[in-house]
C-alpha cells in the first residue's frame, strides 16, 4: 500500500486580547483498511495529546496552539514581521493502517485532540515538555511515554506500559489483557491503577518515599537480602532488594509499580 502524507497548516485564525495568537487545525486520515486493527503513534516536543475512542472508521486530528507575541514595537529595528511565522503544521503519515503523527513546529507549544476508531489498535504516544498525555475509552497495547506532565487513561482495555518521570500515573481499565505484562512508573507523583475485580498478576512493587495500597487479595512473598559476591580475596557486598513481590488473587502476568516520590494504590473496579 502505497504511504500517503497528510499536512495541515493554518495561519492564526483568531486575535486574542494582548496580542495573543490562537491556531487550530483539523486534519482527516482514513485508514488503508477501515474497521481492522491499526497502529496510531504521535509524539510531540511540546504539548498535549488526548486520544479517545469514537463511533468512526477514520482516524481525526484536531490541533490547537497558543503562544503570545508583543506588540510590533517589540522590534528593535523597526521594522514589521510579514508572512506566516505564527502557522501551526501538523505531518500525519498513514501506511497499511499505520498512523504517525507530529507537529512540525518543534519549537512551538502544540496540543493535538486525536479521535481513533473503537477497533482494536496498537499505540505509541509521547510527550516532553509542557504538556500531559489522557487516553479514553480505546483498546489495544498502549506504550505511553512523557516526562514533565501527567498521564491519564480512562476506561481503556488491554495492555498498558505507561512511564512519566514528572507527573502522576492513573490509570482505570475496562477489561485487561491476561497474557500481557504491564509497567507503570514515575519519578514524582502517584501511580493509581484500577483493575478489574478478576485482576491476576504476579506484582513487583517499589515506592521509595511513599507507601503502597491495595483492596485487592494480595499475598506478599517474604524476600532476604542478596548477597554478591564483589570479586577477589572472598570479599562480598551485600545489596538489599527492597522492591514487594505478591500475588494478586493466585497470580498471573508480571505487573510492575514504581516511583520515588509518591505512593502506588492498586485498585479493584466496583
Amino acid at each position: 500500500m502505497k504511504k500517503l502524507i497528510y499536512t495541515a497548516a493554518a495561519l492564526a485564525v483568531m486575535i486574542m486580547p494582548a496580542a495573543v495568537f490562537a491556531q487550530s487545525q483539523q486534519l482527516t486520515v482514513p485508514l488503508s483498511s477501515p474497521g481492522k486493527s491499526f497502529k496510531l503513534e504521535a509524539g510531540l516536543i511540546s504539548g498535549s495529546i488526548t486520544v479517545t475512542a469514537y463511533d468512526g472508521k477514520d482516524i481525526v486530528i484536531d490541533a490547537h496552539s497558543e503562544g503570545g507575541r508583543k506588540e510590533e514595537t517589540e522590534h528593535k529595528t523597526g521594522l514589521r514581521r510579514l508572512g506566516d511565522g505564527d502557522r501551526l503544521e501538523i505531518n500525519a503519515h498513514e501506511n497499511d493502517n499505520n498512523v504517525s503523527v507530529s507537529s512540525a513546529m518543534v519549537n512551538k507549544q502544540t496540543d493535538l485532540i486525536i479521535k481513533v476508531p473503537r477497533t482494536s489498535g496498537v499505540f505509541k504516544i509521547s510527550a516532553v515538555n509542557d504538556g500531559n498525555i489522557v487516553v479514553n475509552n480505546a483498546n489495544g497495547e498502549f506504550e505511553v511515554i512523557n516526562v514533565n506532565g501527567y498521564i491519564r487513561m480512562n476506561n481503556v482495555s488491554g495492555s498498558v506500559v505507561a512511564n512519566t518521570v514528572n507527573g502522576d500515573v492513573k490509570v482505570t481499565f475496562r477489561s485487561v489483557d491476561a497474557k500481557a505484562a504491564m509497567a507503570f512508573t514515575t519519578l514524582n507523583g502517584d501511580v493509581d491503577v484500577t483493575f478489574p475485580a478478576n485482576f491476576k498478576a504476579n506484582a513487583k512493587l517499589k515506592s521509595d518515599a511513599g507507601d503502597i495500597y491495595t483492596d485487592f487479595n494480595l499475598v506478599t512473598n517474604n524476600r532476604q537480602p542478596v548477597a554478591q559476591k564483589s570479586g577477589g580475596k572472598g570479599l562480598y557486598k551485600i545489596k538489599v532488594d527492597d522492591w514487594v513481590y505478591g500475588k494478586i488473587d493466585g497470580g498471573g502476568p508480571q505487573v510492575l509499580m514504581k516511583n520515588m516520590n509518591g505512593s502506588i494504590y492498586i485498585r479493584k473496579s466496583k
